[in-house]
């Protein structure tokens, strides 16, 4: 068999499991006993083949078919992982240490899921092709935000922020609902400028929500500045309503409590001409 016939084999099969999958995935306790007819019984080398070819949804699916598929879609490093991560992410975030604190592919790939949005931010700024770096064009008298792909309503969640460029005079980083808005005239403080959005200035140390100050943060005599290349870990706790923030593996505190039962998405805002942030999503943070 040609090369080309094995891979248009290959991607007949890695279809038909999809739509296995697809099928089997509502029926998973009549399933995990042995799997989706012949596919739940071909060998794992031969399964692993096959998912390679699927995307990140049609895995998740398969991995609910039963505990034969779940075992092998288990570990995210294998070669299923690998290949979808070579297939969706760019050179550039695999390369470099954008993505350093992420030691799976499968991590890799959620965080690609959950990064900064280029379709709801404002005009004025754009996701780089690395695909988790935001970059801002020298438009003046104009804050310019965004939004992450994914928001939470339930869970605990964690994420880094960090800027590749100068601050300006405010840079925020922060939470948001969906009706805050992501650009506004002027050099303000867009996160926390309305009961939509909180935020932490990184240029001032303040806390800002609903167009007040809520006081200094972190709580500390001489909390040291910012500096360009950082980055803060923000912590997202839908459960107890709190947001707090690290820096360096060091807990700064928890910023914010009292949110509300809504989805809430991380954002950032920036006002300075061809700054860069860059987000990544960590998923569940790690107590202690």
């Amino acid at each position: 068999m040609s090369g080309a016939a094995a891979g248009g084999g290959s991607s007949c099969l890695g279809a038909a499991a999809a739509a296995s999958c697809s099928s089997a995935g509502g029926s998973y306790a009549a399933a995990a006993g042995g799997g989706a007819g012949v596919a739940g019984r071909l060998p794992g080398r031969v399964l692993e083949h096959i998912f390679s070819y699927l995307d990140m949804a049609d895995l998740m699916r398969c991995s609910l078919v039963c505990w034969h598929w779940n075992n092998i879609l288990a570990d995210e490093n294998s070669e299923v992982w690998r290949s979808l991560s070579t297939r969706t992410l760019s050179e550039e975030a695999l390369r470099s240490d954008i993505l350093c604190n992420l030691p799976t592919y499968k991590g890799k790939l959620k965080s690609f899921q959950h990064a900064l949005s280029s379709h709801d931010c404002s005009r004025n700024v754009y996701v780089k092709k690395n695909g988790f770096t935001l970059h801002r064009n020298p438009i003046a008298q104009s804050t310019d935000g965004a939004r992450g792909k994914i928001g939470f309503s339930e869970g605990r969640h964690a994420w880094e922020i960090w800027w590749e460029g100068p601050l300006g005079t405010v840079a925020v980083i922060g939470i948001a609902t969906k009706r805050a808005q992501m650009q506004c005239q002027g050099y303000v403080a867009l996160l926390g400028s309305d009961d939509q959005s909180w935020g932490w200035n990184l240029v001032d140390n303040n806390l800002l929500h609903n167009g007040e100050v809520n006081g200094n943060f972190p709580q500390c005599n001489n909390a040291p500045k910012y500096q360009i290349g950082e980055r803060i870990r923000v912590i997202l706790d839908m459960d107890d309503k709190t947001l707090a923030f690290e820096r360096g593996f060091e807990f700064l505190g928890v910023a914010f409590r009292g949110l509300p039962k809504a989805c809430l998405f991380p954002a950032v805002s920036a006002v300075y001409g061809n700054t860069e942030v860059t987000m990544v999503y960590l998923g569940k943070p790690l107590d202690g």
